[in-house]
């Protein structure tokens, strides 16, 4: 993939497009969300004999792939590169900016009650956690948020935020990112409602960098650091350590079967978690769907 220069993005805010290009675009959003959910209509069923959590992210993997590649091909005549993935120094440097700001996120959300006694360590000898099983549970979580990274904060998101304004997009795209998990196992209301906040936060970390380097550090250090912790992902029991993580305090406060996700202690981490993305050393580079070259400059 080409490297795109970095830029910082632009200070004023985008010219109102008229009612014509309004429903341009949103034909266009329209299209991309169309063909994901036709993808993940085939690909869920196909993908089904390997496994819950496997069939989920390789059939929103896939899904999201087609879905961008094929709007790019159609509308932009651009690769894949343009929704934010070439990658140069600064993309790496997100990476890993945001890597240890999720992996931080988890970490504080856990070490108190671990410190203080309210949660603990159990044994949970299992003979197919091996460094084999570790390094194929981190590839596959990696997969997961690259194929989530790019279903929503892909084309349509970033098409849309150059008419309607990047809080008006990050805000309802972040709520269809929470829909999105409500139908994950032993979901709960808070835990939704904790999973729109992270959408929102991915969104604006998507445009406070000008690429997808970021979102996707932040999302894959949260994932990879929660099972490490012995604690669910979304849902999702993944075991890694041989370790769980045993709470003495409500599921208003650990998330239950659900995780940390669904606890009170993750919506005060958010708020840390957003002060991180203020303050972190971010090069905003030029999203070129998101912040499109006008004429003359």
């Amino acid at each position: 993939m080409e490297a795109a220069a970095p830029t910082t993005a632009p200070a004023e805010k985008p010219d109102p497009p008229n009612q014509r290009g309004r429903l341009g675009v949103l034909l266009r959003a329209g299209v991309f969300a169309f063909l994901a959910f036709t993808g993940l209509l085939l690909f869920t069923p196909l993908l089904a004999p390997l496994g819950y959590l496997l069939s989920a992210v390789f059939s929103t993997f896939a899904a999201g792939a087609i879905a961008n590649l094929l709007s790019l091909k159609i509308y932009e005549r651009a690769p894949l590169a343009d929704i934010g993935l070439y990658w140069n120094v600064i993309s790496a440097r997100h990476l890993g900016l945001g890597f240890a700001g999720g992996a931080g996120a988890a970490v504080l959300v856990l070490a108190p009650p671990i410190l203080t006694g309210y949660a603990y360590f159990e044994p949970a000898p299992d003979p197919s956690v091996t460094w084999a099983t570790f390094f194929f549970v981190t590839l596959i979580l990696l997969f997961g948020v690259f194929g989530e990274e790019i279903l929503f904060r892909g084309y349509a998101f970033q098409v849309l935020v150059p008419v309607f304004g990047s809080w008006a997009t990050i805000l309802p795209m972040g709520v269809v990112f929470g829909a999105a998990h409500s139908t994950n196992q032993n979901a709960t209301n808070l835990g939704i409602i904790n999973t729109v906040a992270w959408g929102i936060l991915l969104g604006y970390a998507v445009l406070r960098s000008g690429d997808l380097w970021l979102a996707i550090g932040i999302h894959f250090g949260w994932n990879w650091a929660l099972p490490v912790f012995g604690v669910e992902v979304s849902g999702f029991k993944i075991k890694v350590t041989g370790y769980a993580l045993r709470w003495k305090i409500g599921e208003l406060w650990s998330g239950g079967e659900y995780g940390p996700e669904a606890g009170l202690l993750c919506t005060a981490v958010l708020g840390v978690l957003i002060f991180y993305l203020t303050r972190a050393p971010i090069v905003t580079q030029r999203l070129p769907l998101a912040y499109p070259v006008k004429e003359g400059e």
